[in-house]
Parts: structure tokens; C-alpha cells; sequence
């Protein structure tokens, strides 16, 4: 597999030497003015940016003290000049010509800050959100800031359609337009994503959980709804999330920073300092750099065997960097290598227990213990670590009427979560094969590792102009993770006196697996875009994609399948492969000169796999029935149809988008537990679909105050069930698949509201207060927790009950996530290069509930993850 990247990496020099134009001699020419409020005074620290419009170089200045600003040696020809300030809007002057040997001079006025079309490249190439005919939002830098967004779960309480299930430290599982097939737990990595992750144009999800990425220096972030598998492949059926970062700029120097302090309601002090600079490298090269710390506050308590609590054990730390540098040796030629580094570490989990078989209020022979309210049962602590690499290189080559993009990439993720699975090990040991209480309390920690890395390729052309504009290229990715448990549980053997050794697993380690896999892909894209008339265009596109998935492992330990000392259980070798085609119709009506409709038919796909073996030795005789001779899932398609109408109103001040939309989804991978196995499969639903729609609007009707609100609406549902036949000819419904069922992870109504008013208070001060409202509806966690009778846990199911008798037969709880609202406050002022703000976030400490927790199907431990409580803090940021 080597082979052909290295060819591809030595063809760069080729295209280098065959590709670059040199430029023809002529005097430069300069770039001139001044930059002022409408009163006339003058605005310090404002960006500049002068784009050429026929070679696309770009030349970013700013405004020094006076608020002048100027940019020399430029080619002649027709410029896009345009100013930006933070709390101001940015103002556009297009097609200005430069002659040659002369000075252009372009002063601004400066508006406070109202809404603004932003540029976006979801179809990889430039247009504006209003322009662009797919469902796009692409909340800003500074938008995300003013309403104190810091991770990806922010964003999507800010945007319609789009919803992350935080399923602890470094777990975002991310879904839109109902389209979910529920929990992916750590100890199941063959399953693909639903949603894509991309850095920029480097894919960064690999199969597993989204990186937790540090939104400092982000330009926006981008939130592609509905399939795009016809442009980002696998992994993007249900819509595409960019991290879109601040490029490195030519001929511009900078420097900026933000520090944050703060402190939560349970008592936990946070934290963090950012700081990043913009550095020109001669005339052709610059270097940007960005490198931030964050602590995180920890605010749940753990309950100790020996009754004492441990306070705020789930606090974290993420620290990073991210290095890129531009390289323009000629006019149409651009290079952007780029290193990214992140590590976040986090001491346990922000799990609620609500029951566990070691601790819980209805024992009589052991110590009683009520859990809840921010508290979880632990004996030992949980810490995880996350590892984030990545390295890629961007290379443009503008050939006049195409461009030639390249996009290598190599990514590296290494996991390690510790978790504390005394419970798991108990209510087998005590509960299922009945030994004392001095063994089922031994603890045992779970370590589950995981090492990943892939590399990618694409190589795509675009072009065309005036009625045609399109983009061809072909994408190769080549992967491999490494996935291990060792359940070490010291001392089981000298006091059971049952033999634990396997054939890999050492002495006492009662689980021990290793699990390989290599992914390979290769696809080809097209699409293209045509004018049929001066208001209509139609727009198609297709992929091919090819798949190959290997499997290899084994599986060893006392809790296995495996004759210990004689076999382990192979989990291979097994291949899955998938090959297809990913269509995308589009229909785009101008109404008038700001008013679109939008209609549009697409495809999207995830690649089938194979399921691991079940734990045998733990089934229930029930359960190894339902759950037994399900080694595989096939690939999961949807057809997505939607129409929707996007606007620019109030002359310019506002905008106004809503789409409606039905999903087909086939074989649906629903993701359930296996009850007593603790194993988790996958099975195919064969019918399910979505139906709703969004509306956003965003409106500044004076010159001081903006508002946005944004909501959606999700009927997404089981349209068939997964059945089997009993021993005794009768038919029962599996896991709780059945039709009707809601689809999980996915609020029906989700809505977000913010607003900000500032105000000038002084000469250069500007004052504003910001506000933002959230609320997220009733959700699931899993496919069938919205059953009758998941809510109930039977004390008495296995053959032994710890700490009995017991005081009652049965648990109850509600397994269906309650909406919840939360509020956020910011009061700051801006002066010059300066911003500074005090902010409370979950100003009513709403305790939400974002995911239900279960152990060995909810007969070990039951739980929920929750969100920060109230938290108080000051930032500030200073752009030099």
C-alpha cells in the first residue's frame, strides 16, 4: 500500500516544475486607506483582506492606530477588498482595478455588527451560505465566542438539525435529520460513523468517536445537513461536520490570545490560556501557530466503598497545537503543510448512578448506599487519554480556467480508557455464579486501548465559469486500528481457586482480547453545476466508492468462550466489502435577487461489518437464543429528499432559511445489548425514516441589537421490526425493535435562541450584552429503550442476589431523556484590540440528562451522563 502514496507524494515536484507560470514583469501597484466608525473616528486592529480575482492570491493587512492601513507591491488587475473588525460588520468592495505603478485608495465606514452572509466551501468550492443550494449553517468564530460555544456539543445546540450525544470524555457521537441507529460504546469500534468529521479537507472521525477539537482560532464551523456522500464519502449519510481553521496569511503579522478563569457550582476551578500568532516568511510564505491549554472543573462526586466521597473526580485537561505554514513560490501556486497536535486526559466520567449491584438502598447485609444527584459509585478511579495527530499537506495549483487540489493526510488516534468494572465483574461473580462476597468485590478494573491511524488522498480538479462550474476528482484512504480489553482482577484466582489462564491471558486477567482491522477505499466523484437559465440552475453529482474491511483477533479469559489453556476464540479472519454509487440531484430557483428555493435527491451509505463473539459463559439461556447466530450486518443506505427556501432580508440585515425533509433509511444499524452477554451487536432494521424540517433566522433590525433563532422538528421512527422464532413456534420482537419505535439520540424539537445588544459607552469602548437560550427535547439513547418494561430492572434475575434479601423486587426508572434548557450569560466590552467579558453559563443549573448508562444490560448498573452545573468566569481576548 506504500507504493502508491509514495508515487503520489514524487509526482509533486513533476507538477511543481510542469505547472508554475511565472509571472509577467510589470510595475507593482498599492492598496490604500482608512478605516472609521460612522462618527468618524478612527478604527485600530481592523482586517484587511485584498483578494485578486483572476489568480486568487490573497494579501491580508491591518489598521494601525489612525486606522490606516495599506498593502505594496500588488499586480494590477481587479481586487475584492474587504474590512473586518469584531462587533462591527465587515463591509465588501468588489471588483476595484489596480493599474499598474498606481495606488488604489478604498476607505471604510464600519457599521456595528449585523448579520452577514458568510462565505462557506461546502461544495468544495466558494459561495455564501445563502447561495449555496444544500442546508448549510456556519456559525463564526466570533458568533461562537460571543455565546461561549467550546466544543462541538456547543454548536449543535446553536444549529437546527444537528444533535451530539455526549457519551463521556472524548465521545461526542454526532447525528442529524433523525438519522441514528444509537449508542456506540467504546468496546465496539467496527461500527462506522453516521456523521462525517473533516479538519479543513482532512478527514478526522476514522471510525471512531469525534475528536474532541479545541475551537481556538477556528474561522467557523461548518454543519453540511442531510447525505453528502457524493462529495465526502462513507461516513457523511447523514450530513458532514468541517472544522474550518484560520488559514496562514501573507504579508500580515499578529499575535492574539484568550485566558479564561472559572468556577462551577460544585466548587471545581477551571481554566485555560490560548495564544497563537501570524508570522510573514518573506514575500512568499507565512507561518500561523496556535497552542492552547484548558482545565476543565471536575463537579461529580464518587462514592467510595467505605462510604467517603471523592470530590470532582471527572476534571480533564486538553492541551494542543496546530503549526501551518503557506508557501507561494508563483501567483498560481499555493502549499499548506500543517502539523496538528492534541492530547486531552480526563480523571473519570460525569456519569449519574442510579443503581448499582454494589451499592444501592435495598440490601440488608451489606452497607446501604443512595446514589444520585451528581454522584457515581466507584472503587477505583477512571482515568482516559486521548491522543490526536495529524499531519496533511494542501497543494493548489490554478491553471487558469481549472484548479488542482491536492490533499494528503495522515492520521493517528491513541486511546486508553480505564473503567472501573467491579460492578460487571461482581453480578458475575456474586450474582451469576454465586461466590462470596470477599471475591464479587475484588477491584477490577477494565482497560480498553485503542491505536489508529489512516492515511488519505485526494486529488481533485474544478473549474468552469458563468453557466458551468463543476469538480472531478478520486479519493484513496488506507487504515488500521488496533483494539484491546484486559480485565485484571487480582487475587480471583488464589481465592476461587478456579484456574484463569488462557492461552494469551495471563494469570487473574478474567477477559483479554485483540482485535484487528484494516480499512481500504478507494471512489471517484463528479459534480457539476449548470445555469439552464439566468435565475435556474440544475446541479448533479455521483460517486463511486469500493470498501474493504479485514477482521483478525481473539478472544481469551475466564469470561470467555474459550477452553482456558487449550484455544482462544478467533474472531476471524472476516472481510466486509461494498461497492456503489452515490447520487445527488439538486434544483436551484432564484426568486429574486436575494430570495433562493432549493429542491434536491441524495444518497448517502456506511459500510456493513461483523460482530464480535458473545461472552457465552455470562448468557442468560434466553438471551444466548436471541442473540446467537447474528455474526454480520449489512451496509445501511438512506435517500434523502428535501426542499427548502433560503433568503437575505431587510436590505442585507438579516437572513431567513427553512427546508423540509423525508429520509428513507434501509438497513438500519441499530446498535443494542446483548442483556446478560455483556456484548453489544448490531442488527439490520430493514425500514426506518425521518421526516421534519428547520427554520433559522437571523435578524438585526438596528445598528446595536441582532438576534438569532433556530429550530427543528424530527419525527424519525421504526418502520419495520426484527423478529425471531421461539423453540415453541411462537414469534417475539428482538431488543425492542419494533415498528413504531422511536429512532434514538435524536430530540423530536430542538430549538436555540440568542441575542446580543452593544452599545458604544465611551470613546473606543464598545459594551454588549449577550445571551443565549437552548432548549433540546425528550431523546432515547438506544434503539427500544423507549419500550414498555426498560425502565424496570428485575433485583431478582440472576440465580444469586447480592446483598440479599433484598428490600424489593424491582428497580424502576425512566429511560426516555427529558428535554432540558439551558441558559447562558455574557456581559463584556471591547476596546481596541481588547475584549473582556464575564459570563455565567447554565445560569439555572439545569441538571440534563444526555445519555443513559447501562452495565450487562442494566442488571449491573444504571446510570445517566450529565452536563456541567452552573459554572461563573471571566475572559478576555487581545488580537495584536
Amino acid at each position: 500500500m506504500r507504493q502508491p502514496r509514495l508515487a503520489i507524494l514524487a509526482a509533486f515536484p513533476v507538477l511543481l516544475t510542469l505547472l508554475t507560470a511565472p509571472a509577467s514583469a510589470q510595475s507593482p501597484g498599492r492598496i490604500a486607506g482608512t478605516i472609521r466608525d460612522p462618527n468618524g473616528v478612527a478604527l485600530p486592529g481592523a482586517t484587511i483582506t485584498i483578494l485578486n480575482q483572476e489568480t486568487g492570491a490573497t494579501r491580508i493587512v491591518r489598521s494601525s492606530g489612525t486606522g490606516a492601513y495599506a498593502a505594496d507591491d500588488l499586480p494590477q488587475g481587479l481586487y475584492i477588498v474587504s474590512a473586518d473588525l469584531p462587533g462591527f460588520r465587515r463591509v465588501i468592495e468588489r471588483s476595484r482595478r489596480l493599474d499598474a505603478g498606481a495606488t488604489l485608495t478604498i476607505d471604510f465606514t464600519l457599521q456595528l455588527r449585523i448579520s452577514e452572509d458568510v462565505r462557506v466551501t461546502a461544495m468544495k468550492r466558494d459561495d455564501t451560505v445563502s447561495s449555496t443550494p444544500v442546508s448549510v449553517a456556519a456559525p463564526t468564530e466570533e458568533v461562537l465566542r460571543e455565546r461561549g460555544v467550546e466544543d462541538l456539543e456547543g454548536v449543535a445546540a446553536n444549529v437546527a438539525g444537528f444533535s451530539v450525544q455526549n457519551l463521556g470524555p472524548g465521545q461526542s457521537q454526532v447525528a442529524m435529520r433523525g438519522v441514528s441507529s444509537g449508542q456506540i460504546a467504546r468496546d465496539q469500534p467496527g461500527v462506522k460513523e453516521q456523521v462525517g468529521a473533516y479538519l479543513d479537507e482532512s478527514v478526522i472521525s476514522l471510525s471512531l468517536f469525534n475528536p474532541d477539537i479545541d475551537l481556538f482560532d477556528m474561522n467557523r464551523i461548518e454543519v453540511l445537513r442531510g447525505p453528502q456522500g457524493t462529495l465526502f464519502g462513507s461516513g457523511s449519510e447523514g450530513g458532514t461536520v468541517r472544522y474550518i481553521t484560520n488559514q496562514p496569511q501573507i504579508g500580515v503579522t499578529s499575535s492574539f490570545g484568550e485566558f479564561t478563569g472559572s468556577l462551577n457550582n460544585g466548587g471545581g476551578d477551571g481554566g485555560a490560556a490560548k495564544a497563537g500568532f501570524n508570522a510573514p516568511l518573506g514575500s512568499m510564505a507565512a507561518l500561523r501557530a496556535v497552542g492552547y491549554y484548558n482545565h476543565f472543573a471536575g463537579w461529580m462526586d464518587a462514592v467510595q466503598p467505605d462510604s467517603t466521597i471523592k470530590k470532582g473526580v471527572n476534571g480533564a485537561d486538553r492541551i494542543g497545537a496546530r503549526v501551518a505554514l503557506v508557501l507561494a513560490p508563483a501567483e498560481n501556486i499555493t502549499i499548506i503543510p500543517r502539523f496538528v497536535y492534541q492530547k486531552l486526559t480526563a480523571d473519570g466520567w460525569n456519569r449519574i448512578d442510579n443503581y448499582n449491584i454494589l451499592a444501592n438502598p435495598f440490601t440488608t447485609t451489606r452497607p446501604k448506599v443512595t446514589l444520585g444527584d451528581r454522584r457515581l459509585f466507584t472503587q477505583i478511579d477512571e482515568p482516559f487519554h486521548d491522543k490526536f495527530l495529524l499531519g496533511d499537506l494542501n497543494i493548489k495549483f490554478d491553471l487558469g480556467e481549472v484548479a488542482l487540489t491536492s490533499i494528503t493526510s495522515y492520521t493517528h488516534r491513541d486511546i486508553d480508557v480505564l473503567r472501573d468494572a467491579t460492578a460487571l465483574t461482581g453480578s458475575v461473580n456474586g450474582g451469576t455464579i454465586g461466590l462470596s462476597e470477599k471475591i464479587y468485590t475484588i477491584d477490577s478494573p477494565l482497560d480498553d486501548a485503542t491505536q489508529a491511524h489512516a492515511w488519505t488522498q485526494e486529488l481533485r480538479l474544478s473549474g468552469g465559469k458563468d453557466r458551468f462550474r463543476w469538480v472531478a476528482g478520486g479519493f484513496y484512504s488506507d487504515g488500521k486500528r488496533d483494539y484491546s480489553q484486559r480485565l485484571d482482577v487480582k487475587g480471583f484466582e488464589e481465592l476461587s481457586k478456579f484456574s484463569t489462564r488462557g492461552v494469551k491471558a495471563p494469570k487473574d486477567v478474567l477477559y483479554f482480547s485483540g482485535i484487528n482491522y484494516k480499512d481500504r477505499q478507494f471512489a471517484f466523484f463528479g459534480e457539476g453545476t449548470f445555469a439552464v437559465a439566468e435565475r435556474f440552475s440544475l446541479t448533479a453529482g455521483l460517486r463511486y466508492y469500493n470498501y474493504k474491511v479485514d477482521k483478525d483477533g481473539f478472544i481469551d479469559g475466564f469470561f470467555s468462550d474459550a477452553n482456558l489453556g487449550k484455544a482462544v476464540v478467533p474472531l476471524g479472519p472476516v472481510s466486509a466489502k461494498a461497492d456503489g454509487v452515490a447520487p445527488r440531484f439538486i434544483a436551484s430557483y432564484k426568486v429574486t435577487d436575494t430570495t433562493w428555493i432549493n429542491a434536491q435527491a441524495s444518497k448517502g451509505f456506511r459500510l456493513g461489518g461483523a460482530n464480535d463473539p458473545l461472552n457465552v459463559p455470562l448468557c442468560s439461556p434466553n438471551d444466548l437464543v436471541t442473540f446467537q447466530g447474528r455474526p454480520n450486518w449489512k451496509d445501511e443506505t438512506v435517500w434523502n429528499y428535501e426542499i427548502g427556501s433560503k433568503s437575505r432580508i431587510m436590505s442585507g440585515r438579516g437572513s431567513f432559511s427553512g427546508s423540509v425533509f423525508y429520509v428513507d433509511v434501509r438497513d438500519l444499524q441499530a446498535v443494542v445489548t446483548a442483556g446478560t452477554c455483556s456484548s453489544r451487536v448490531v442488527l439490520n432494521v430493514p425500514k426506518a425514516r425521518s421526516v421534519g424540517g428547520e427554520l433559522e433566522l437571523a435578524l438585526a433590525p438596528t445598528d446595536n441589537l441582532d438576534f438569532a433563532i433556530s429550530g427543528s422538528y424530527n419525527n424519525a421512527t421504526l418502520r419495520s421490526s426484527v423478529t425471531q422464532k421461539n423453540p415453541n413456534g411462537t414469534t417475539s420482537i428482538v431488543a425492542g425493535i419494533e415498528e413504531g419505535g422511536r429512532l434514538p439520540s435524536v430530540p423530536k424539537f430542538q430549538m436555540a435562541a440568542a441575542i446580543t445588544f452593544q452599545q458604544p459607552v465611551a470613546r473606543d469602548w464598545h459594551g454588549y450584552v449577550s445571551t443565549n437560550y437552548q432548549h433540546i427535547g425528550s431523546r432515547i439513547t438506544q434503539v427500544g429503550d423507549d419500550q414498555p418494561g426498560v425502565g424496570t430492572i428485575n433485583l431478582r434475575a440472576l440465580p444469586n442476589t447480592i446483598g440479599g434479601p433484598l428490600t424489593q423486587n424491582t428497580f424502576t426508572f425512566d429511560p426516555v431523556l427529558p428535554a432540558y434548557d439551558i441558559i447562558n450569560f455574557r456581559f463584556g466590552v471591547r476596546h481596541n484590540i481588547w475584549d473582556f467579558a464575564v459570563f455565567v453559563n447554565n445560569l439555572t443549573d439545569e441538571r440534563a440528562l444526555l445519555a443513559l448508562d447501562r452495565e450487562r444490560g442494566l442488571l449491573a448498573r444504571q446510570g445517566f451522563l450529565t452536563n456541567p452545573p452552573r459554572t461563573f468566569g471571566i475572559t478576555t481576548r487581545v488580537d495584536f
